[in-house]
């Protein structure tokens, strides 16, 4: 039995019974989340997880609001995997637009072989098997604001107005019992319309790799919508968002090319960190 599972970590940001809100600044201005630099949480729900793959989105790393640990390799180490990649959607801290820049190949060329990059946030994939090869795909920003509800169970949402980032994707190709298979992992855009462009454009760009193929990640699309936009199989139903009180699926996981005869059993799980719930999918083996 293979366990894949998505997860949008909200950075590790705790929350118990509800999201924290948003405070105003002396200008009036919204103010980032509250720093949270224990990483014990983080640890103890990718235990709690316990999958083979996993897809991480909104993931920090050398942030100082998160303890500046590697998120990814955090979560690597909880589930005692050797294979693992984070691929960085913005250079410095998201939220304020003259805090970061967007990232690219030269950046990950700095990460990847241990240089200073400061602070850094996008997506991350762990996986326990063998990991053959690794690609990363971005997808630029649109020039959109739109409201974001911030959810609460004990009083009226708060809305605040955010510009969308920088995306990224990462496409991996692992090793299995019977040969390679493909599994990528995706935070895509808000913006309604260009999420559904960048879903199109992820799949064009996986075409040629090992199948099946596992699409997995917060799409920000509801429902059955990814499924019909890729024509892919749905491997897991249920509601996800906000995880206090899940009213909306934003997370999948989506299959192509995986035989009907292979079982699969889905299921989401709300967790102390995160107003994700994350997404876990049992394959038979295939």
């Amino acid at each position: 039995m293979l366990r894949i599972a998505t997860f949008n970590l909200l950075h590790g940001l705790p929350v118990l019974g509800g999201m924290p809100q948003p405070q105003r600044d002396s200008n009036g201005k919204f103010s980032g989340p509250p720093e949270h630099s224990d990483d014990a949480s983080l640890r103890l729900a990718a235990q709690h997880i316990d999958a083979d793959i996993i897809g991480l989105q909104e993931v920090d790393c050398y942030q100082s609001r998160s303890g500046t640990h590697d998120q990814t390799s955090v979560v690597a180490q909880a589930l005692d995997a050797p294979h693992h990649l984070f691929a960085p959607s913005v250079m410095g801290t998201p939220g304020d637009p003259a805090g970061w820049r967007a990232a690219n190949s030269e950046d990950d060329q700095i990460f990847a072989s241990g240089g200073d990059t400061g602070p850094m946030y996008g997506v991350g994939l762990v996986s326990r098997l063998p990991v053959e090869q690794w690609h990363i795909e971005r997808f630029s920003a649109p020039k959109a604001r739109l409201p974001l509800i911030v959810p609460s169970p004990e009083r009226r949402p708060t809305i605040i107005s955010v510009p969308d980032e920088p995306r990224t994707a990462i496409i991996a190709v692992i090793t299995g019992a019977n040969g390679p298979f493909t599994v990528a992992t995706a935070h895509l855009s808000f913006v309604p319309g260009v999420n559904i462009k960048q879903l199109r454009q992820l799949v064009r760009a996986a075409r040629d790799f090992p199948r099946p193929f596992f699409l997995i990640g917060d799409f920000n699309l509801p429902g059955r919508w990814p499924s019909r936009v890729t024509k892919f199989a749905s491997l897991a139903r249920g509601a996800t968002y906000p995880s206090f009180s899940p009213r909306i699926q934003f997370d999948h996981v989506l299959a192509d090319g995986l035989s009907h005869s292979v079982a699969t059993t889905g299921r989401t799980m709300a967790l102390k960190i995160s107003d994700h719930c994350a997404v876990v999918v049992d394959v038979e083996e295939f």
